[in-house]
């Protein structure tokens, strides 16, 4: 099975990959436009019987006041068929009313059956299949409510698979085989068999030969699991060999790291363990020094600053961070106000994402990654690239090539 989440999201795409046994990847087409979709979509489910896409907020919910990028609008680029998940808890036949809501909303759509979720007992079922019978719905499953197989949430969300251990298995166990016995598999495999042939081909990171493979370190562990897994493709077709490793627990860079991409994540919830690791910070500071190329985004910002609510981290930017109870959250629209270590000519567009409660004083440095709304945002000076902004480098795959040769 291939798992898929369409949006920006990088938790839920751990879980996917537990339950999976591959990466989990995103389809999102806000940040890398509707003709990568099916590229993307193809590369990721390639091997695979059967791929599974996880949608975003609700059916028709998109950006701002549209439907671009919602779960319809991929559905639609796909010819997917769509298995809407309803949550029954408190409701009896009004489950009707709003299936055939969703249905008649975009008669385009083709939703192709329901599985009912938090389903209290047989005869609440019953009043739910007996309801949908009526609008000739096919009911897929129903599953009862199981407190065992929540994950726990926090500030920005579901605690990332990665920081649960096996507490995240046994989760995914348990919750597959509540599927297994609560919904019709086969049912399910034949609904994904009226999915529409697509003609295009699998995307694939444009390779560069070199003499010479750099180093290019990405950060990973429980505090920095925000990365999509075409980075470190493309970063590879470019040229780099890439090692991960793990600010909470390595206490060096990988050997011969020419250069660091260091995501996104929950340093606010490490920071003193992040703090601890002295020997790294400092290696990632003398990186910087020295003129190595440093790309990072939000979490990474975060940890470069010289402190993170209190706790001194890499220092190489002037700047602190700290928790608070506002939350940052939404695409963004951003334009590159002079040239970088990202090798982005000034003037550069990109859209990209924001999901923080963190803020960074000052906001920016004497040279700025981004211009939003007039506003100057991050640090993009010597070789270094920080800021808040995620973004998808699929959609501006010359980042990968450019910053490889800066290593270089």
């Amino acid at each position: 099975m291939s798992p898929h989440k369409i949006g920006p999201d990088y938790i839920d795409p751990g879980y996917h990959a537990l339950a999976a046994g591959r990466p989990g990847r995103n389809l999102d087409p806000v940040l890398c436009g509707e003709n990568l979709i099916e590229p993307l979509f193809l590369h990721g489910a390639a091997g695979a019987d059967i791929a599974v896409i996880e949608g975003v907020m609700g059916l028709y919910d998109g950006r701002g006041t549209t439907a671009f990028g919602s779960t319809a609008h991929v559905s639609a680029l796909l010819d997917a068929p769509v298995l809407f998940v309803v949550d029954a808890a408190a409701q009896g036949r009004s489950v009707a009313a709003l299936v055939a809501g969703f249905r008649s909303y975009d008669r385009k759509l083709r939703i192709g059956g329901v599985v009912l979720n938090r389903v209290g007992s047989d005869r609440h079922e019953e009043i739910l299949r007996a309801a949908l019978e009526e609008l000739d719905m096919p009911v897929l499953g129903a599953l009862r409510r199981d407190d065992a197989v929540a994950a726990p949430s926090r500030h920005l969300g579901l605690v990332p698979a990665a920081e649960r251990a096996d507490a995240a298995v046994s989760t995914v166990d348990r919750l597959g085989a509540a599927i297994a016995a609560a919904v019709d598999l086969e049912a399910v495999v034949a609904l994904a068999r009226t999915a529409g042939p697509l003609g295009g081909s699998p995307w694939v990171p444009t390779p560069h030969s070199s003499p010479t493979r750099p180093v290019v370190a990405i950060a990973a562990g429980p505090a920095f699991t925000f990365s999509y897994a075409e980075t470190a493709e493309l970063l590879a077709a470019a040229g780099a060999e890439v090692v991960p490793f793990d600010p909470l627990h390595d206490s060096h860079l990988p050997e011969r790291t020419a250069a660091v991409v260091i995501g996104g994540g929950f340093p606010e919830m490490h920071a003193q363990a992040l703090s601890a690791n002295e020997i790294l910070r400092k290696e990632v500071a003398a990186l910087a020094a020295a003129g190595g190329p440093i790309a990072a985004e939000c979490a990474g910002l975060l940890y470069l600053a010289r402190e993170l609510d209190g706790h001194p981290m890499c220092a190489v930017l002037d700047a602190a961070g700290q928790m608070t109870p506002k939350l940052s959250l939404g695409y963004r629209d951003a334009s590159a106000p002079a040239d970088s270590v990202l090798l982005l000519a000034a003037g550069t567009a990109v859209t990209g994402h924001e999901f923080h409660r963190t803020v960074v004083e000052p906001r920016s440095g004497p040279v700025a990654a981004w211009s939003m709304d007039g506003a100057a945002e991050g640090f993009a000076g010597g070789s270094v690239h920080a800021s808040y902004l995620h973004l998808h480098w699929a959609g501006k795959p010359e980042i990968a090539q450019r910053f490889v040769a800066a290593a270089r």
